[in-house]
C-alpha cells in the first residue's frame, strides 16, 4: 500500500518497498489466532509499463523484472538466477551461513528457502497450479478469466479450510495512457463469492 501511495512506476514501488524493508523488516503473525505463524513475502508490482517480483526473506529480498509472458508467485519462494536487483548483502549472508559457496550460480530460491518461518504444505502445487492455469491461457488472459483462476479451488489457489484466501484482485493495466486502469477487488474473503 505504501508503495502505491509513494510511487508512480512499478521499479519505485520496489524501491519504496525494499527500503521500508530494510529500515523495519518484517514479522508480525500471519492468523488472528494465538497460533505463532509467522511467513517471508512475495508481491506482484506492475505498472502499464513493466512489472516485477518481489520476493523476501528476512530482511533480505531479490527481485526480478518480468520481461514478458505470465509470471505468478503463491507462498514460496520463486526467483531463482534471474536476480535483476538484489539486497546489497544477499549474497555474502548467505555465503556467511554457509548456504552458498560462492562459487556455483546463485540460486535464491534454493539458497534462502529453508530459512522461512512457516512454509505452506501444499504451497509448490499452488504455485504449480497458478501456473498451468496462467500458461492455459497465455495470450488471452481476460480479467473474467483471472477472475475465474483466483476462484479455482480445486488447484488450492482459493484455499479453503484451516488457511483460507482472503481476498483477490485483479487489475487491468492498459499500456495506453489514455484508456483508465480498472481494479477489481473482492467484497468477501472468498473470491469465488
Amino acid at each position: 500500500r505504501l508503495g502505491l501511495e509513494r510511487a508512480d512506476t512499478a521499479e519505485k514501488a520496489l524501491s519504496v518497498i525494499v527500503d521500508l524493508l530494510e529500515k523495519y523488516g518484517q514479522g508480525g503473525n500471519c492468523m488472528e489466532s494465538k497460533m505463532a505463524f509467522t511467513y517471508h513475502n512475495s508481491f506482484l508490482i506492475a505498472d502499464r509499463k513493466e512489472a516485477w517480483v518481489l520476493e523476501t526473506s528476512g530482511k533480505y529480498w531479490a527481485a526480478e523484472k518480468v520481461e514478458g509472458g505470465i509470471r505468478n508467485i503463491s507462498n514460496q519462494l520463486s526467483i531463482t538466477t534471474k536476480i535483476d536487483r538484489e539486497h546489497p548483502e544477499l549474497k555474502e549472508y548467505a555465503k556467511s551461513n554457509g548456504w552458498w559457496d560462492g562459487e556455483k550460480e546463485f540460486d535464491f530460491a534454493a539458497t534462502y528457502s529453508y530459512v522461512n518461518t512457516a512454509r505452506m504444505t501444499t504451497s509448490g502445487g499452488r504455485y504449480c497450479e497458478g501456473y498451468k492455469l496462467l500458461n492455459k491461457h497465455k495470450g488471452s488472459i481476460t480479467s473474467e478469466i483471472m477472475m475465474e483462476i483466483l476462484r479455482d479451488k480445486e488447484s488450492g489457489i482459493n484455499m479453503e479450510g484451516g488457511f483460507m484466501t482472503t481476498g483477490s484482485m485483479v487489475s487491468v493495466l492498459p499500456q495506453q495512457p489514455n484508456l483508465p486502469c480498472v481494479h477489481f477487488f473482492t467484497g468477501t474473503p472468498d473470491p469465488a463469492r
